[in-house]
C-alpha cells in the first residue's frame, strides 16, 4: 500500500507543468518539470501546444471531473495561506508527505525559515536524488524526513531530525489523508494537538460520502479506480463535521473551501474554464 502511494505524488506534478504553458498559470512553478521523471517530461514538454494541452486536459476531465482545477487550486490555496502564516511569525514548516512538492525551493517567504519535508522512504529517496541534481546538494533550510505513516511516531522522527515541539508551526498535508487508515489520520491529529499555540495547519480531505460511495459527484471513473479496484483511498471527513472533528484535538477552524470558493477566488479571476471537483476539499485551521 505504502509503495502504490508512493507513486501517486508524480501526477499532481504533471499538472502544475503543463499549467506553466497557460497565460497565467494558476501556480506559478518552473521547477515542477524539472522533478518530473524522464519519461514523463517528454509528455509534459508536448502540451506547449495548446491542442495537445487542452486534450490531455478532457482526457483528465473524462476521467475524474474536476480533477485538473482541484490540484492547481488546492496548490494556489495552500500557497497563499502560508504567505499569511508566514507573515503571522510561524518559525517552521513541517509539510507532510511532501512528494515532489516544490513550495521550500520556490516560494521566496520560505527562504528563511526550516523546512521538514515529511514523506515515505520511497519518496524522499528519488527527492534527494532530484534535488542533489538541481542543486548538488540539499538546500540549508531543507530537512528530508523519511517515515511510514502507518508504522512510525510522527513526533519522534521529527523530534530526530531537529524539530522541536514549542516551535510555532505551519503544517501543510496536501493529498495524504485519504490515503490513510482512520487509525493513522488520527495519530497524526494526536500529534499535531501538540503543537505550539499558534500554530497553522493546511490540508485537504475527500469527502467521506464520495469513500462511501453514496454521493460520486460525477466521479465513477475515479471511485472504482482509488476506491473499489486499487483501495487506496481508505479515510474521509463529512465536511459538516470537520469543525468538530478539529476541536478535539484543540485547533480552530479558520477556512474551509471548496470548488464554489476555488472558482471565485482563483478560476473566474483568471478566466479559466476549469470547474473544481466536490469530491476533495481544502481547510486552513490554527492552533487555539
Amino acid at each position: 500500500m505504502g509503495n502504490a502511494a508512493a507513486r501517486t505524488a508524480v501526477g499532481p506534478m504533471v499538472i502544475v507543468a503543463v499549467d506553466q504553458y497557460e497565460e497565467v498559470p494558476l501556480v506559478r512553478d518552473k521547477l515542477a518539470y524539472r522533478l518530473l521523471p524522464a519519461g514523463v517530461k517528454l509528455m509534459a514538454s508536448v502540451s506547449r501546444i495548446p491542442l495537445v494541452r487542452r486534450w490531455m486536459i478532457n482526457a483528465t476531465e473524462k476521467q475524474a471531473p474536476g480533477l485538473w482545477a482541484s490540484m492547481l487550486c488546492r496548490k494556489r490555496y495552500i500557497d497563499d495561506q502560508l504567505r499569511d502564516a508566514v507573515k503571522s511569525g510561524v518559525e517552521a514548516v513541517v509539510i507532510l508527505g511532501a512528494g515532489l512538492d516544490t513550495r521550500a525551493y520556490r516560494l521566496p517567504w520560505l527562504n528563511g525559515l526550516p523546512v521538514y519535508e515529511v514523506d515515505l522512504p520511497e519518496n524522499i529517496s528519488r527527492k534527494r536524488a532530484v534535488l542533489q541534481r538541481l542543486y548538488g546538494k540539499i538546500p540549508d533550510h531543507v530537512t528530508l524526513v523519511p517515515i511510514d505513516f502507518e508504522t512510525e511516531d510522527l513526533q519522534e522522527v521529527l523530534t530526530a531530525h531537529g524539530h522541536r515541539a514549542d516551535t510555532k508551526t505551519v503544517f501543510v498535508w496536501e493529498a495524504v489523508t485519504q490515503y490513510l487508515t482512520e487509525g493513522a489520520a488520527r495519530r497524526t491529529f494526536d500529534y499535531l494537538s501538540t503543537a505550539a499555540i499558534g500554530s497553522r495547519l493546511m490540508f485537504t480531505y475527500v469527502r467521506k460520502d464520495f469513500l462511501d460511495g453514496a454521493s460520486l459527484f460525477g466521479g465513477e471513473a475515479m471511485y472504482r479506480e482509488y476506491v473499489v479496484k486499487r483501495r487506496l483511498w481508505r479515510f474521509g471527513m463529512e465536511p459538516d463535521q470537520v469543525a468538530g472533528f478539529l476541536s478535539e484535538y484543540g485547533w480552530c477552524l479558520a477556512d474551509h473551501i471548496g470548488p464554489r470558493e476555488f472558482a471565485d477566488r482563483y478560476l473566474k479571476r483568471r478566466g479559466r474554464d476549469l470547474t473544481a471537483s466536490e469530491v476533495e476539499r481544502s481547510v486552513c485551521a490554527e492552533k487555539a
